[in-house]
C-alpha cells in the first residue's frame, strides 16, 4: 500500500500576546519538506519517524510532506496557516493515489478566520482523497475535539500522558489502525462525550494514573480499538474547548458511545479529586524553608508562565520574591530573554554588572528586574532532552548568579523560547541541582518526567500575573457556549 504523512501543528493560546508566524514554525523548532522522518527526533518528527520505519519494514511505499511544529503562541496568521495547510495538500494530490493517509497534528491550532485548523485540514484532505481512502490522526492530548475533525478521519488517537512521553507509542497505535482498516479487517467508528469540564490533569498522580492504566487495558477487548481522553487546552477560545472521552471501535458506534459516556462519568466524578492544588509564591517558598533542604532539592513548577501552554516564559513574579525575601540555594528558569543573553555574552564570564531580566512582553510578563548579577557561563549553544526521544534547541544561553559568585539564586536565560522539560536545561549551563534548596521550573507538567526523579518533593506555584494561570472558572471564554465545570457546579442541569 502506499501512504501520505506529515505534521503541521502548534498549541494555540488565543489569549496570548505573540502572534504566531512563519518564523514560528520555520525558524529553528521543526521545518522539514519532505524528509522530515530521516532526520534526529525532536517535536515534529516523532511520529513520522515511526510510520517511515513501520511502512518500509512492511514494505510500503511512503510519500512524506512537510513536517513542521511551531511554540505554542497566539493566534496564527492567515497566511502563515493557509500556505501550509495548502503546500501539504499540494504534495498529497502530487501523490495520488494513496491508501492510507497519517497526519500528526496539535488539535488545538487556531488561526485567523479558522477556529478548527485541524478539522479545516482534515476536510480538504477528505475531499481530495475521497471515501475509499483511511485517514488516521494523532493529536495531542490538549486538543479541541471537534465535530469537523470526526466527520473526516476515519482513525484519531490522542497521547494518553501528561507529560507526554508517549508519542511514539501512540504514532504505533495509529499505524497499526490505519493500515488495518486499508486491509478491510476492520471498520473504525469514533464516539465523543462531552465530560462538561475545562481543567488540566497531571497523568503521573493518582487518581489519573490508575484512570489512564484502566483505559488502557479496555483497547483490544470486544471490539474497542482506542480509548483517548481529550482533556482539551482552557487556553483557547472556540466553541468546543473543553475535555472530551474519544473511543473508536470496531463498526460498533453503539459500544464506543456507551464506553464513551461511561469513563466520562468517571472523570465527572474525579473531579475535584484531580483538580490540584497550587501554592502561592509565599506558601511554596515557606514549605522549602520549613523543610530544610532534607532529601534533595524541592521543584516547584511555575504553572502560569509556561512557553509551552503560549506563555512569553519571561514573568519575573517568583524571581521578585524570591530576592525580596533574600533566599538563597535557589535555581529559578528558563527566562526567555535573548536581550539578557547577549548583554552577558558581551560581559563575558566573571563579569558583574547590573543586568535588566524579563518583563519585556506585556502585562503577563510582570515587571523587568534590574538585578546585580555575575556571569558564570556564556554558551553560543545549549539544548535539552525533551518528550518521547526528542532533544529541544535553547539557542544562545547564560548561567547568571543574582547574590554573587559565593551563592545566590541561579537563572538560567535562554534565547529560544521553550519551557523547561530536564534538568540538563540547567545542568547543561553548569549549574548544580542536588545542592539546592529549591529548583523553579517554568512549566505546567512536562518538567516530570525529567525532574521526578531528582526531586524531594515537587509544588505547583502559580503567579497571579502569569499567562496562563490555573483559574478555569474565570478564563474570558466568548464562543463556549455550553456551561461547564468549575465555573457552574453542576452544567449536566442543562440540555445545552
Amino acid at each position: 500500500m502506499k501512504l501520505f504523512m506529515a505534521t503541521l501543528a502548534t498549541e494555540t493560546n488565543t489569549f496570548s500576546p505573540m502572534p504566531t508566524g512563519e518564523a514560528g514554525f520555520k525558524g529553528g523548532r521543526d521545518w522539514f519538506r519532505n524528509d522530515g522522518s530521516r532526520h534526529p527526533a525532536a517535536m515534529g518528527n516523532i511520529p513520522l519517524i515511526v510510520w517511515r520505519e513501520r511502512g518500509e519494514a512492511d514494505g510500503h511505499e511512503i510519500a512524506e510532506s512537510i513536517c513542521t511544529f511551531a511554540q505554542p503562541a497566539g493566534t496564527t496568521l492567515r497566511s502563515v496557516y493557509e500556505g501550509l495547510r495548502d503546500t501539504l495538500l499540494d504534495d498529497l494530490r502530487a501523490a495520488l493515489p494513496v491508501d492510507g493517509v497519517l497526519l500528526f497534528m496539535h488539535g488545538a491550532m487556531v488561526a485567523e478566520g479558522t477556529d478548527d485548523c485541524e478539522g479545516d485540514t482534515l476536510a480538504r484532505v477528505r475531499e481530495i482523497v475521497g471515501p475509499a481512502v483511511t485517514i488516521g490522526i494523532e493529536l495531542d492530548l490538549h486538543c479541541h475535539l471537534t465535530e469537523q475533525m470526526r466527520a473526516a478521519a476515519d482513525v484519531m488517537i490522542t497521547y494518553k500522558e501528561y507529560p507526554h512521553i508517549d508519542m511514539a507509542e501512540r504514532a504505533h497505535d495509529v499505524y497499526a489502525l490505519v493500515t488495518r482498516t486499508v486491509r478491510q479487517e476492520i471498520r473504525p467508528v469514533i464516539a465523543y462525550h462531552d465530560c462538561r469540564m475545562v481543567a488540566m490533569w497531571r497523568t503521573p498522580l493518582e487518581p489519573m494514573r490508575s484512570f489512564v492504566d484502566r483505559m488502557t487495558s479496555l483497547e483490544g477487548k470486544d471490539g474497542i480499538l482506542s480509548v483517548s481522553f481529550g482533556h482539551g487546552f482552557p487556553w483557547g477560545d472556540v466553541e468546543e474547548v473543553g475535555a472530551k472521552m474519544m473511543v473508536v471501535a470496531d463498526a460498533d458506534m453503539g459500544a464506543a458511545e456507551a464506553l464513551a459516556a461511561r469513563l466520562g462519568q468517571e472523570i465527572w466524578d474525579l473531579r475535584e479529586r484531580t483538580l490540584g492544588h497550587h501554592d502561592s509564591i509565599d506558601e511554596a517558598i515557606d514549605h522549602v524553608a520549613q523543610a530544610g533542604g532534607h532529601g534533595g532539592p524541592i521543584v516547584l513548577a511555575d504553572v502560569a508562565d509556561n512557553a509551552g501552554g503560549g506563555a512569553p516564559s519571561d514573568n519575573t513574579e517568583i524571581l521578585a520574591r524570591l530576592v525580596a525575601r533574600g533566599v538563597k540555594s535557589a535555581v529559578i528558569g528558563c527566562f526567555w530573554d535573548p536581550v539578557a543573553v547577549g548583554f552577558c555574552a558581551e560581559a563575558g564570564e566573571g563579569a558583574t554588572f547590573t543586568l535588566r531580566i524579563g518583563g519585556k512582553c506585556g502585562v503577563a510578563s510582570g515587571d523587568p528586574l534590574d538585578l546585580k548579577v555575575t556571569v558564570m557561563r556564556v554558551l553560543a549553544a545549549h539544548s535539552q532532552a525533551g518528550l518521547s526521544g526528542g532533544r529541544l534547541n535553547a539557542g544562545p544561553s547564560a548561567w547568571v548568579r543574582v547574590g554573587g559568585p559565593g551563592g545566590g539564586i541561579d537563572v538560567a536565560l535562554v534565547s529560544v523560547r521553550q519551557q523547561t522539560f530536564s534538568p540538563d536545561a540547567f545542568t547543561g549551563l553548569g549549574i548544580t541541582l542536588a545542592d539546592k534548596a529549591m529548583v523553579v521550573v517554568k512549566s505546567t507538567q512536562h518538567f516530570h518526567a525529567g525532574f521526578a526523579p531528582i526531586a524531594a518533593e515537587i509544588r505547583y506555584v502559580s503567579a497571579a500575573s502569569g499567562a496562563i494561570p490555573p483559574d478555569y472558572a474565570h478564563i474570558a471564554f466568548t464562543k463556549r457556549t455550553r456551561p461547564f465545570w468549575p465555573r457552574v457546579a453542576d452544567p449536566y442541569a442543562t440540555n445545552l
